[in-house]
């Protein structure tokens, strides 16, 4: 079995080597998600897979400037040929199916399992922390974005996120990760569904939000 997950980070490297979330991403989220996984009742094949591809489609949304492909749709689609040749069962390929589209936050999709619910929780994971403050800046870079934004959320949020705060963002150069964190990032301990995963979150958040005082601080001179 394990030659095949081995020949899925192949194909997932492969398609994902020019993307900011790139193998080094869907690895950290496949880690969290073993770990997340210890003492739960869980398909393991299931969520190995499902992590792995669940976001194989990342760098055909990135391309796609008219904003009409979720990767999280597409990703769900591209796993059935991968799948197929490596024999995994139809019942399985539907059950990954399900989890990679409902992991993205943005789409609404609930996730009903618990392989879906625990891969939603260590993707979001990836996004707070000492890694989702690595990761924001990476993306600062790549799309000529803010270091820091001050600015009125409300006023924002009808701008440049089509007047819903988890809307997708219209002029990326506006964003920043402080604004990132307002409108978005604070809110996933509300959304996550493991205990443990929850624990691991607010302690994520404090980090970040301790890291964004102390930016705005420096920033105003003060320190």
């Amino acid at each position: 079995m394990e030659q095949k997950f081995q020949k899925i980070k192949e194909t997932v490297e492969k398609e994902l080597s020019c993307s900011a979330h790139n193998k080094d991403h869907v690895m950290r989220v496949y880690n969290l998600s073993l770990h997340l996984a210890e003492n739960e009742n869980v398909d393991l094949d299931v969520l190995k897979a499902s992590a792995l591809l669940h976001d194989i489609a990342r760098v055909k949304e990135d391309n796609d400037h008219t904003g009409k492909t979720d990767h999280a749709i597409l990703s769900s689609e591209m796993a059935v040929p991968i799948l197929q040749e490596l024999n995994f069962s139809d019942e399985q390929i539907k059950h990954i199916q399900d989890c990679i589209i409902s992991h993205r936050y943005r789409t609404g999709n609930e996730a009903k399992t618990k392989e879906a619910q625990i891969l939603f929780d260590a993707d979001k994971l990836d996004t707070l922390g000492a890694i989702g403050i690595a990761r924001s800046f990476v993306w600062v870079g790549r799309n000529n974005a803010k270091i820091y934004t001050d600015t009125n959320i409300e006023k924002y949020i009808d701008e440049n996120l089509g007047g819903k705060i988890n809307g997708r963002i219209q002029d990326k150069t506006k964003h920043s990760p402080q604004i990132e964190f307002e409108t978005k990032l604070k809110f996933f301990i509300t959304k996550l569904h493991t205990k443990k995963a929850k624990e691991l979150c607010k302690e994520r958040i404090e980090f970040y939000k301790g890291f964004l005082d102390r930016l705005k601080r420096e920033i105003d001179g003060e320190l």
